[in-house]
Parts: C-alpha cells; sequence; structure tokens
C-alpha cells in the first residue's frame, strides 16, 4: 500500500469545533461530506494555510506545512496547494489567459501566456484565453479556476464544492473532465461536498464530518456496499438497502 502523502490532523473546541484526523494517497481522492456548518472548508482552508486551527499537523509529501507544537507554520504560497472554489473567484477585469497566468509567477513573465494557454486546453477551453469570465458559461469558469489551480503545479489539489453552482447537464462533463486529469494529476485531492452522489461518483475514499468531527471514514466501495450503520444512512440520505 502506497504511504499517505498527505496527513491532516487538526483539533479546537472553538470557535470552529475540530476533531479530525485523515490522510490521502496520492493519485486518490477523498471526499468530506456533511451537512452545511460541519467544518469541511474549514478544514480545507486549513490545509491551504488560510486558517490556523489551536492544534493542528499538517505534512505533504513528508514536508511539515503546519504543527502548532513547535510553531512550524508554511506560509500559503509555499505550500503548493491547488485551490478550486465555489464561486470560481475569477478576476472579472481580467481574460481566461490572465487569471490562469496569475498562477504562473514562476515562469519568466514571457512565457507564462503561452503557459496558461496550454493549460486551459487541458481543461477543454482551447481558443478561450481572450475571453473574459462574463462571457463564459458557469461550466466554462469553472474550468478556468481548475486551470489556474493546476498551473501552481500542486502538490494538493483542494475542491470547494466546486460544481454546486452548476446545471447537472455540465455537472457531469466536468466529473468527467476531473476524474481524467486525476490519473494524470497524481496527487491527493480534497473535495468538499454536501451531494453523497457526487462523493460517489468522484471519490476514492468518504469521510464524513458533523458538527466538526469525523463520524465515519471509509471507501466509497464500503458505502456503496450498503453496510453502513442506520445514523450514517440518515446523515447522509442513503437509500434503504434493497430486501
Amino acid at each position: 500500500m502506497d504511504s499517505p502523502s498527505l496527513h491532516v490532523a487538526l483539533q479546537q473546541r472553538g470557535p470552529i469545533p475540530l476533531d479530525v484526523h485523515f490522510t490521502c494517497a496520492a493519485g486518490r481522492t477523498v471526499a468530506l461530506i456533511g451537512p452545511s456548518g460541519a467544518g469541511k472548508t474549514t478544514i480545507l482552508r486549513s490545509i491551504a494555510g488560510l486558517y490556523w486551527p489551536a492544534t493542528a499537523h499538517i505534512i505533504c509529501n513528508g514536508s511539515v506545512w503546519l504543527d502548532t507544537r513547535d510553531g512550524t507554520a508554511r506560509a500559503p504560497h509555499d505550500r503548493r496547494t491547488g485551490l478550486v472554489f465555489q464561486s470560481y473567484a475569477l478576476f472579472p477585469h481580467l481574460s481566461a489567459r490572465d487569471n490562469v497566468a496569475i498562477a504562473l509567477a514562476h515562469l519568466p513573465r514571457a512565457a507564462r501566456a503561452t503557459a496558461a494557454d496550454t493549460y486551459l486546453a487541458r481543461v477543454g477551453l482551447s481558443g478561450a484565453g481572450s475571453r473574459r469570465p462574463s462571457s463564459l458559461s458557469g461550466g466554462e469558469q469553472q474550468r478556468v479556476a481548475l486551470a489556474r489551480a493546476l498551473a501552481r503545479e500542486p502538490d494538493v489539489l483542494l475542491l470547494d464544492e466546486p460544481f454546486s453552482a452548476i446545471d447537472r447537464p455540465t455537472r457531469r462533463r466536468l466529473h468527467a473532465d476531473l476524474a481524467a486529469l486525476k490519473s494524470e494529476l497524481r496527487a491527493p485531492i480534497i473535495l468538499v461536498t454536501h451531494d453523497i452522489e457526487e462523493a460517489l461518483a468522484l471519490a476514492d475514499d468518504v469521510v464524513v464530518i458533523e458538527r466538526g468531527s469525523v463520524v465515519h471514514a471509509g471507501t466509497v466501495q464500503g458505502i456503496k456496499s450498503g453496510f453502513v450503520s442506520d445514523r450514517l444512512r440518515a446523515l447522509l440520505d442513503l437509500p434503504e438497502p434493497a430486501s
């Protein structure tokens, strides 16, 4: 079994209660699922370095990103995370190309536009580089956001309910795109969602969060098998098993 390339342990009593521990291996997707207010986005922000819990230990590929015991804390720009928000977070006054190029500061300025177009092509947006977000559909905007995340060449890809504001047919196409990218990226992917169908379609493992605590951690296959507790079935709104 591969060694986990991302290890996350977070604890605090408040203001946002957390008692979370999970790992994610390179090339696998962990879905964090639970009701609104459960703490899922706070966990993602902690991994990205945008939030510091009271007690935390985050290791990626053997490198300590955050350890509150000895004060180790890497800045967000040193963590090599690709973060895709539910709201896309694109700059409206910039073209799709320039939105992606923002993540390419490690390249010479003259090379950024060509590299940005390469990442846009990677997510199926060839030829869209000059268009501004207002001229793009919701699905296309989300593809630009994904291209920008990939442009960071991330050690971890973080997805914060990225498909919830998109219509179902577009969502299915983006699901297929993400599945195709997953094998190519070979990095841990953490997906925050409140949709169990999405979690079962995209993830390898599921971590169920309720009031900041892990109430279930296991494989997608384990949930699909139907052998889950009545409490978990109710929490995830799973159908009753066939008799």
